[in-house]
């Protein structure tokens, strides 16, 4: 049994998310904006509720070893320019949405949007950006995504070859070629000719940031948060094989393992009816469940990070991709008691104790808590069973290969009744 396991690890793949670039550093500052107003809260019409995780229990018990008040390193924080920003909705009935300009008050080479909406069978959503340059002008307008929850009416999918002077996107991300000063959002509602339904946007975020700013900044001390929430571990290999038509599960599945792992804490996620249609011989269906809602048919996988926020949003929670800049910064949400879902990018032995010895160009697993000494305890995906899934991790290693790695990544999933914690004062909000 050892042989074969370790016969299954060498011959794993490299990564299981979209493996993305980076623009060139930023240019010179715009003039900053009022701070972001928040959305409305999902509808309850919109909660799904029944989900039983297999292992753990819901986010409602929690084993805190030590919560003191974290401090964190202000230059740290203020120094890295990061921007999240939930535009309000107009819910006026139209076709199409376009939101106001958001200048983020610094160039930046990076935006990633995210999004919360009702699709009912026969409609859909499209996502595109625009931005301006710092140096003037306009760009063109670009794709981040045909979306729909079910995938009857349309493929979920991302728009391949957009590249000009300006940009590039990169899947479920937009690449700056030059500094951009502003962008703005415009989301198209469609549907089916003779279909009376129409989808319903609840909410549309975006972060932007100096990137290359962001990779480079120095790494945070503990501050002191000795926490480990009790998250439900679920492994990706498991899983290998199911469903090539949705990537094969396996190493190909860690996004939405982990996303299922975050609704399973606060006790979301499908019925049993919804899983309904999963072989009954696979274990953790709700896997697999997430696995088809999110997988990104351009692309052909399951790791566009907007897809899997949005498939979140279905069971009654919140969800938005953004960065954070430190592992200082995850502490905060530790602290409140909300896990996060983290993507790395981890060169060949650039993590102690990680599965894939060769390294992984994209991956994402649970930031669950930390330790005394203030190193990461994660619910990796990447494991060969559910009980191994529990692993701690370096602190300073993991904080390279997340920071240096995505650029900080996060998906940001809680109830709406659940606060997030207090922003980081004299920096630019990224939450």
């Amino acid at each position: 049994m050892a042989v074969l396991r370790v016969l299954l690890v060498v011959f794993l793949a490299a990564g299981c998310a979209v493996s993305r670039e980076v623009p060139s550093p930023p240019g010179p500052p715009a003039s900053a904006t009022a701070s972001p107003s928040p959305s409305a809260s999902p509808s309850p019409a919109a909660i799904t509720t029944g989900f039983v995780p297999s292992v753990g229990s819901p986010g409602a018990s929690q084993l805190v070893l030590a919560a003191p008040a974290p401090t964190l390193d202000t230059a740290l924080a203020v120094g890295a320019k990061i921007d999240l920003h939930r535009f309000a909705v107009d819910r006026a009935p139209r076709d199409v949405l376009m939101t106001d300009w958001r200048e983020p008050g610094f160039g930046f080479t990076r935006l990633v949007p995210s999004w919360e909406a009702e699709t009912p069978e026969g409609t859909w959503i499209i996502v595109e950006a625009q931005a301006r340059r710092a140096s003037g002008g306009e760009t063109a307008w670009y794709s981040l995504g045909r979306w729909a929850f079910g995938d009857a009416t349309v493929k979920r999918a991302t728009v391949d070859g957009q590249r000009d002077a300006d940009a590039r996107v990169d899947t479920d991300t937009l690449l700056a070629s030059v500094p951009l000063s502003a962008y703005r959002l415009r989301v198209t509602l469609a549907r089916n000719a003779g279909v009376s339904a129409t989808a319903v946007l609840r909410s549309v975020a975006a972060v932007a940031s100096a990137d290359a700013g962001v990779r480079t900044g120095s790494r945070s001390a503990h501050t002191g948060v000795v926490k480990d929430l009790p998250v439900p571990q679920y492994s990706q290999e498991i899983h290998a094989g199911e469903y090539p038509e949705y990537d094969g599960g396996g190493e190909a599945w860690c996004s939405p393992t982990s996303t299922t792992m975050v609704l399973g804490f606060w006790g979301r996620g499908p019925t049993a009816a919804d899983v309904a249609w999963v072989d009954r011989r696979y274990q953790d269906p709700g896997v697999d469940h997430a696995a088809r809602y999110t997988y990104d048919a351009t692309y052909g996988g399951t790791g566009n990070w907007a897809f899997n926020t949005a498939y979140a949003s279905q069971y009654g929670v919140r969800a938005f991709v953004t960065q954070l800049r430190s592992l200082a910064e995850a502490e905060l949400f530790i602290a409140r008691g909300i896990p996060l879902v983290a993507s790395i990018n981890v060169p060949p032995g650039g993590l102690p104790g990680f599965l894939y010895a060769q390294g992984t160009n994209g991956h994402l697993l649970v930031i669950r808590g930390f330790s005394a000494s203030g190193d990461v305890i994660a619910n990796d995906p990447a494991a060969l069973s559910n009980a191994e899934v529990r692993r701690i991790y370096p602190r300073a290693a993991f904080e390279r290969v997340w920071i240096g790695g995505s650029g900080g990544i996060v998906y940001v999933i809680h109830p709406a009744d659940h606060a997030l914690p207090e922003r980081v004062q004299g920096a630019t909000a990224n939450w």
